[in-house]
């Protein structure tokens, strides 16, 4: 993909007009609210893609999809620092908003929301109001990050909150994260339809992720043995295998073949509430994280059990 480099408007007050080739770059709160408001009163449907920027093919597919399904397209491209705790890599993490507006607008994209943190959240000193879904935030990507789904829960139910009614394009790689969105979504009664877009892969089976740029050359080679581990714990599934013990040893199998990977977990889970079944029945999430060099990982895939899972109630 050529990416030229830009040639956006930035908005940060005056009406926006869609019908122009550039994409428009708003700066405001107010008036991106003000602007998808405007798109559905002319009759358009919205598609919202929520990002951290840093945009790559996993990003755009999901710009596509919106194109290809919503009448305007509006992408937010915001480094959200509630998310990230202190020992990470929140100063690290990468930033090029004129390469994200260019490539947003190449797949189709007509608006970037990109506020500074100021525009987001309340003056230094005064608590920020927070929003927590309880137990689903704090296993699994919760429990080695305490506070960050949280930070999450919070600066979406912002985003979507101002945007308004809409279509939310979230892709499957981040599981927990898109569970989570659906949680809130559902419980606040924020005006916006959840859609779930299959993780986009290299050929190798590594997941496209923002922090593989963190990766050297070796680490790179050895970082698709994560997906390798979650397509053992899908084997075992397939076979049959109803113990989640012995579907993630099969998985910490592959991790542990590789001394440079450090694995943080791999779990069975219910695919909604991410809790781990007694047996493994239908349909699971086999879901997985480690550390690699500086970099920590995630991924996950679905497996499909031959045993149904009854119902928690028996059926009745």
């Amino acid at each position: 993909m050529t990416i030229s480099r830009p040639h956006f408007a930035r908005v940060c007050g005056p009406p926006v007009r869609f019908e122009g080739a550039n994409v428009t770059l708003i700066t405001e709160p107010a008036e991106w609210r003000r602007v998808l408001d405007a798109g559905r009163s002319s009759g358009r449907t919205v598609g919202v893609v929520p990002t951290m920027g840093a945009l790559h093919a996993g990003h755009l597919s999901l710009i596509r999809l919106a194109g290809a399904q919503r009448d305007l397209v509006a992408v937010t491209d915001y480094v959200n620092p509630l998310q990230f705790a202190p020992s990470e890599d929140l100063a690290a993490y990468p930033r090029d908003l004129e390469r994200d507006c260019a490539l947003a607008e190449e797949v189709g994209a007509h608006v970037v929301f990109a506020p500074a943190p100021a525009q987001m959240w309340p003056p230094a000193g005064r608590p920020a109001t927070t929003v927590s879904v309880g137990a689903l935030g704090d296993r699994l990507e919760g429990a080695a990050r305490p506070g960050h789904f949280a930070g999450v829960a919070t600066v979406v139910t912002k985003l979507l909150s101002l945007a308004g009614a809409c279509w939310a394009y979230f892709g499957e790689k981040d599981w927990q994260q898109l569970a989570v969105v659906r949680r809130l979504v559902a419980d606040l009664s924020l005006p916006a339809a959840v859609v779930a877009c299959p993780t986009v892969r290299n050929d190798d089976g590594l997941a496209l992720s923002s922090r593989n740029a963190y990766l050297g050359a070796a680490e790179r080679a050895v970082a698709p043995k994560l997906y390798w581990a979650l397509l053992a714990g899908r084997r075992s599934v397939e076979d049959g295998e109803q113990d989640p013990e012995a579907v993630r040893a099969a998985m910490a199998a592959v991790i542990g073949r590789e001394t440079s990977m450090i694995l943080d977990y791999g779990e069975v889970a219910d695919p909604e509430d991410l809790t781990t079944p007694a047996r493994v029945g239908g349909e699971v999430r086999l879901l997985a994280a480690a550390r690699l060099g500086r970099t920590r990982l995630i991924d996950n895939i679905s497996a499909v059990s031959p045993h149904h899972r009854a119902p928690a109630d028996g059926g009745h």
